[in-house]
């Protein structure tokens, strides 16, 4: 009996050191898992550009995002679920900058020089007044449908990449297999997909920043001083030191 409760004691005892050998060797497998990441983060941290200069980077922002360059004051993206959502938000807002930038200036600048026809003679702001081929409403309620569909595709494609590649009526046509957001195939006609798409993603974001910064300027501009940016960079250009955002009377309030 006594040399039974030795063998088992004995077993026991080997069977517990192999377990705590091979939790210490997962340790420090781990251990050094984690210090080579935390490395390659400051390492990775120390090359990246900020939004302002020594400023400490937020841990959740690591640079791989086009455009991130640490800018989260309110630590909204903290959450990663919703960083992706923020991401997608973001570029989709810089799209449409980018578009209604250039549906202001375009007809703004045949306005000026005399083209474009009677459409373009009415200020961007005025549009809604247009008579268009049907009530302005419906129209309105079309858009708003056409959107809703689009927007909960584009919604389905966040939370399952790849589930709405295909075409829902025509299913011989598909887009190719690529990230949410940058779908290519039809949407990239001239190709652009095979160049350096990590630096064309950066130059797609930093422009749409700026259009969306210029569309809030266009919105300024037309309320204090009633007309259109083309009018307001020609009365500036004609009278440098006298016309400017400091000589509005709504900007001296």
């Amino acid at each position: 009996m006594m040399l039974k409760s030795q063998f088992a004691t004995g077993a026991f005892a080997q069977r517990a050191s192999r377990r705590t050998t091979v939790r210490v060797s997962a340790s420090e497998a781990e251990a050094r898992e984690w210090v080579d990441n935390w490395r390659s983060k400051q390492a990775a941290t120390a090359n990246r550009a900020s939004w302002f200069p020594g400023t400490k980077l937020p841990e959740h922002l690591d640079g791989s995002l086009p455009g991130d360059y640490g800018f989260d004051p309110l630590g909204l993206g903290k959450d990663q679920a919703k960083l992706k959502w923020y991401q997608q938000a973001e570029l989709v807002h810089c799209r449409f900058a980018m578009l209604g930038a250039a549906g202001i200036l375009v007809p703004d600048l045949f306005h000026s020089i005399g083209a474009g026809g009677p459409a373009a003679q009415i200020p961007w702001y005025d549009h809604a007044k247009y008579e268009y081929y049907a009530p302005i409403k419906a129209l309105f309620g079309v858009q708003m449908l056409l959107f809703a569909w689009v927007e909960m595709r584009r919604l389905q494609d966040i939370r399952n990449p790849g589930s709405v590649n295909g075409d829902p009526i025509f299913t011989q046509y598909s887009l190719p297999k690529g990230e949410v957001g940058y779908p290519g195939g039809i949407f990239d006609p001239l190709g652009y997909s095979k160049g350096n798409m990590a630096e064309l993603k950066v130059k797609e974001i930093k422009n749409g920043r700026l259009a969306m910064l210029g569309f809030l300027g266009f919105c300024a501009q037309a309320y204090t001083t009633g007309t259109t940016p083309l009018a307001n960079l020609g009365a500036h250009l004609a009278n440098p030191w006298e016309t400017t955002v400091f000589s509005n009377d709504l900007a001296r309030l």
